[in-house]
This record gives structure tokens, sequence and C-alpha cells, in this order.
């Protein structure tokens, strides 16, 4: 028996050898199919863990709460929903399960120091923002109440923007420029890095959200894009949505039965929201991988009955010196198995190297599984 199977995989590979051509065309389509599968399967697990530490950058206890169009009779049709820093007070004072609240606002700016400048996006909001999103300071201090309340100009700068305009140099107590106002920077803020839609968070200034209104985007005192909340604990989080909800609605007038003109979303709905794209997404992925890997092993079939039909008078040949039927089968079955395995092992080197490969260059933390 074993003497048989040596000399039906000599025949295979000495087959293989001769029909190169035919022999690679096959190797290829189970090499596409299985690079696919295992490409897919990592790349798909390293994005959803990219997204869900990004999400994980807020407390496990964060809320959302953004403003939201609504339905009216006027001309236009639909009207923005409007958050202010008293609601975000009134969140911090009203709500039993609220520890923190803070409003937020942000555009692009343009920062000079000296002959140097740099393009980044500048925030504005209040102390309990820090918190919320677990940010610390790697150098110097955060603002204080009084900062926010005589809208001082200051400002903490991200690592990459700490970087570009002062190399080396400690940029704690330096003056720039933002628009036409002079800044003070008091902190640098700790390195957070890429996010996974390859924004650098450390390319960032922040402000007391007073003068972020007064100095840079000149708008209405006291509106908000966004207001991020925390809850006193994890097991609360629910609660406090439910407090948030109420003091909201009974703060913008919203009659029963009426659209609320804002939404509040946990970290826990981003979550499974991320977890429900990502799951489908991974699933057309794979069935798109799949049907590569079938086409593969049809093109195997078919080569196989091609070379069954072009090699009848070696198959007569062969049975004229006594092979036997299941001598003949066998060949062509080791020959068949060892082009898929070739192709499984070579589509497995080019997934998992391709996958590392785009991990690396995506920043995303992939485990390739064969």
């Amino acid at each position: 028996m074993t003497g048989l199977v040596a000399n039906a995989v000599r025949l295979a590979l000495f087959a293989i050898v001769r029909n190169k051509t035919r022999s690679v065309l096959t190797v290829l389509g189970i090499l596409i199919g299985v690079a696919a599968v295992v490409s897919v399967t990592a790349l798909a697990g390293g994005a959803s863990a990219k997204v869900g530490g990004a999400i994980d950058g807020f407390a496990t206890n964060a809320l959302f709460v953004n403003p939201q169009p609504t339905q009216t009779s006027g001309a236009k049709g639909k009207a923005t929903g409007r958050l202010t820093d008293a609601d975000a007070r009134a969140l911090s004072r009203e709500a039993a399960s609220v520890a923190y609240a803070a409003p937020f606002l942000s555009t692009q700016v343009q920062m000079v120091y000296q002959d140097r400048n740099v393009n980044t996006m500048a925030a504005g909001s209040l102390l309990p923002y820090f918190p919320i999103r677990r940010y610390t300071v790697d150098k110097g201090a955060l603002w204080t109440e009084a900062d926010e309340t005589l809208k001082t100009k200051v400002c903490i700068i991200g690592g990459t923007v700490a970087d570009k305009l002062f190399g080396t140099d400690d940029p704690v107590g330096r003056v720039v420029r933002i628009g036409v106002h002079p800044f003070r920077i008091i902190g640098v803020m700790a390195r957070r890095g890429t996010s996974p839609f390859g924004e650098d968070q450390d390319d960032r200034i922040l402000m007391p959200i007073g003068t972020f209104r007064s100095r840079i985007m000149h708008t209405a005192p006291g509106r908000a894009d966004l207001i991020l909340v925390s809850a006193t604990s994890e097991e609360t989080t629910g609660r406090a949505e439910a407090e948030v909800r109420a003091i909201l609605t009974q703060r913008h007038r919203i009659t029963p039965g009426s659209e609320p003109d804002f939404t509040v979303n946990s970290q826990a709905e981003l979550r499974n929201m991320q977890r429900g794209i990502t799951d489908a997404l991974t699933a057309l992925l794979l069935g798109v991988a799949a049907v590569s890997l079938l086409v593969g092993g049809i093109g195997v079939m078919n080569i196989m009955l091609v070379s069954v039909a072009e090699r009848t008078r070696e198959i007569g040949i062969r049975m004229s010196i006594g092979a036997r039927a299941r001598d003949i089968l066998v060949q062509f079955l080791v020959e068949a198995v060892v082009l898929t395995m070739v192709g499984g092992f070579l589509g497995t080197l080019l997934g998992v190297g391709g996958t590392l490969a785009a991990g690396k260059a995506l920043d995303w933390d992939v485990s390739p599984t064969p």
C-alpha cells in the first residue's frame, strides 16, 4: 500500500511539473481563496478591536447628547435642536446619577509660533471633559475654573502639535497665535495615537469653551455642538440616561407626543452598533472570500477533468500493463491533493503576510489565524 501511494505521488509530481502552466493556474485559484479567507478574518477582527478601542477612549459610563433635527410646520420643514452650557450645568446639578457633563465645540484653526505654523483641530469645553474623555496632561497643568469664568486665553496642546511647533523644546509657557489672538500654552496632553479612521488624536488643541466661542468661533453665547456626560458608575448608566432625557425634555419644553430635539446614546449602544456593523461586514467579506475559495475548488475539478480527458492514452497503456482502476484513481486524486495543498500553503503564507503588512500600515492589532 505504501509503495502504491509513493508511486502515485511520484507520478502526480511528474504530471504537475510536465504541465506547469495548468498547474500554476490551478494553484492560483486555491491560493487566492485561502489568502482571502485568512486576511478577511484577521483584518475584520483588527478593525473591530481598533474601533472598539476608540469608543473605549471614553469612560465606560459615558453618554453622548447630540442636537436632533425635528419636523416643523415652517417653510424649511425641519429645525435643528440646540444644546447649551446651561443644559450641561443642569445635568450636572439635577441628575443624581450624572457625575460630569461637559459642552463641546470644535473647528479647524491655524496656530503660529515664530516662523512655524500648523493647521489643527481646536476644541472648547469645560474641565469635566477631561475625565469623561480620559485625557491626562503629560506636561504642565489643566486650566482652572477661573480661566473658564474669565475666558482666559490659555490652551492645552496635543503631542503632534508640540512636535511640529517646538520640536524637542518644552512648549509650556510659550505664547502662540491663533487667528489674531495670542494664547499661552499651559499644558501638553498625554499621547493617544491614531484613531481607527486614521485621525491623529494628538493633533489638536483644547481651551475653555467661553474663550473658544469669543476668540475662535465667534458664535452665540452658550451654544454647544455636543454634550458629553459621565454617569456616577457603569451600573447607573441606564438611570443616568433616563435622567438626562427627562431633564432635557423639561428644559427644551418637549410636549408629550412631540419629537425631541436631542438624542442620547450610551457607550454600550455605540459598542453594539459598531459590533453589528463589523459583524455584517465580516459576514459579507467572508462570503466573498468563500466564493473565491469555491471557485478555486471548481477550477481544480475542471482542470482534473481536462487532465483525465487528455491522458486517456496514458491511462489505457497503464491499464494494459496491469494497472487497476483504483491505481489510476489514486494517481489523479493525489495530483489534485498536491495541487490544493500547495495552493493552500502558499495562500496561507500570502494571507498571513499581507495581513501583518496591512496591520502595520494601518496600526491595527491583527492576529491572523490560518
